[in-house]
């Protein structure tokens, strides 16, 4: 019999997210590389997908895992609490932004938002208020693939085969300066114009109708690191505030110091009602999310109906808790957080440098360690490459072959039209690292649009 371990059978039975890509065994990982069966070494240049903030096998993080599943493995939180879960919670609630007081675990990113939708609606239905059912968010967001995440994200693509299947939820225009904003517009005028599309969403919605608003305080996936500008999400609290809507963000990717503070809020200067974290909370060790929830939330559950209608078999797991905790306690003690903001900044300088006035590279954006480049067929007028290209493809099979890991995406504008590349390296990547992962991308891109043409110019004869 084959030995699981070692001899992959040539025709995989595992049903793979593509199952006609033919893609490598990843067999080990080390520090910000991950290793395949053939000995090839990948620079891991997006952390998987935002997820490896610590790199792979980071010794503390490991020996913490281990030595929880030999004291603890699993108590399912119906009846028991454990000292894991505990410290973490405390942990997060005291560098959490003010107003933020429970913290409830769960397994993953779409799970947090689904569980802060439920909560939103709960609230409501305790304070009195049940006709508040709809939510609004952002075109080209994305918040998670179960039904009630997938309902909020404003991706055309994502959501177009389940739209029967969807709770209804209102999209506003993105905060998204490379397209949105007007040449003789200020940075301020911009963030505010788009955060007024919220009013105009909730008044046209009813105000007693809409329940939260959930964004992403840098947009990823779906997009590529696009910070809000000034003011924006200021605006974005007075508005809730004035219609008593909760302030949902989801910090899933852009959150846990991947953008140089704990939370990405945190540089908005905005206070949440409730936050959704996961991918580095835990670092890949374990999955594992949460949902940080407000005094005012927590009480009125706590003093209504005294329980919160949800819940799932694996939330505050031990394990996962134990490395999580592992996890934020070395980006603490190692003051990650500067380093974060230091290596984003030479990371920024090396991608200007190398890309900045290419040809096919119509913006460079971010913020800490959270980078995106939009690839584009002419800079001048910013037109996107034919959809039918898959530059974003061709951008990741050129840096698989050269050993660089990215994150590229299509859809960039709309769900349909655009491509861009998404970068999240771990916290660890040292300066030689940031010349390793900006060569290699540089190529990559070079070699994915090379013979694609910008469109000729109409004949003004």
């Amino acid at each position: 019999m084959p030995s699981p371990a070692t001899d992959v059978p040539r025709l995989s039975r595992v049903f793979h997210r593509n199952p006609s890509t033919d893609l490598p065994i990843a067999v080990g990982g080390e520090g910000c590389y991950l290793i395949d069966r053939d000995g090839k070494r990948y620079l891991d240049g997006s952390g998987g997908a935002a997820v490896s903030c610590l790199g792979h096998n980071h010794p503390a993080v490991i020996r913490a895992a281990a030595a929880q599943v030999e004291r603890l493995a699993f108590a399912h939180t119906a009846f028991f609490t454990n000292e894991p879960m505990e410290q973490l919670a405390d942990h997060l609630v005291a560098a959490a932004p003010d107003g933020i007081a429970r913290v409830y675990f769960v397994s993953g990113g779409s799970e947090a938002i689904e569980a802060g939708l439920k909560l939103a609606r709960q609230y409501f239905v305790e304070t009195g208020q049940p006709t508040r059912t709809r939510f609004v968010a952002r075109r080209q967001s994305y918040h998670g693939n179960t039904l009630g995440a997938l309902a909020v994200g404003g991706n055309r693509w994502r959501r177009q085969a389940f739209e029967p299947l969807l709770i209804p939820a209102d999209h506003i225009m993105p905060c998204y300066p490379y397209r949105e904003q007007a040449a003789d517009e200020s940075a301020e005028a911009f963030g505010r114009r788009a955060a007024d599309d919220l009013d105009r969403a909730i008044q046209a919605a009813g105000p007693d109708t809409v329940a939260a608003f959930v964004a992403e305080p840098v947009v990823g996936a779906t997009m590529g690191a696009v910070p809000a500008v000034p003011g924006y999400f200021a605006r974005i609290r007075e508005i809730c505030d004035r219609y008593g809507v909760l302030l949902i963000l989801d910090e899933v990717m852009c959150g846990m110091g991947r953008t140089g503070t704990l939370f990405a809020c945190d540089a908005d200067g905005v206070r949440p009602d409730l936050i959704a974290i996961a991918k580095g909370l835990g670092g890949g060790i374990q999955p594992i999310g949460a949902l940080l929830v407000s005094d005012q939330i927590f009480t009125a559950i706590r003093d209504g109906s005294g329980f919160f209608q949800h819940g799932h078999t694996y939330m505050g797991h031990p394990v996962a808790c134990a490395a999580a905790l592992a996890v934020q306690t070395v980006i603490a003690e190692n003051d990650l957080l500067a380093t974060v903001t230091a290596r984003g900044a030479e990371l920024a300088a090396a991608l200007a440098e190398r890309l900045g006035d290419h040809p096919h590279v119509g913006d460079l954006r971010g913020r800490g360690l959270f980078r995106g480049l939009e690839l584009v067929q002419d800079r001048a007028t910013k037109a996107p490459f034919p959809a039918a290209l898959k530059v974003h493809a061709r951008v990741k099979r050129a840096a698989m072959d050269d050993g660089l890991i990215c994150y590229p995406m299509g859809g960039t504008i709309d769900g349909q039209r655009g491509d861009h590349v998404l970068l999240a390296p771990p916290f660890i990547l040292s300066s030689g690292q940031v010349g390793e992962l900006v060569d290699k991308l540089g190529r990559a891109v070079d070699r994915a649009v090379r013979g694609l043409r910008p469109p000729t110019p109409p004949d003004q004869g």
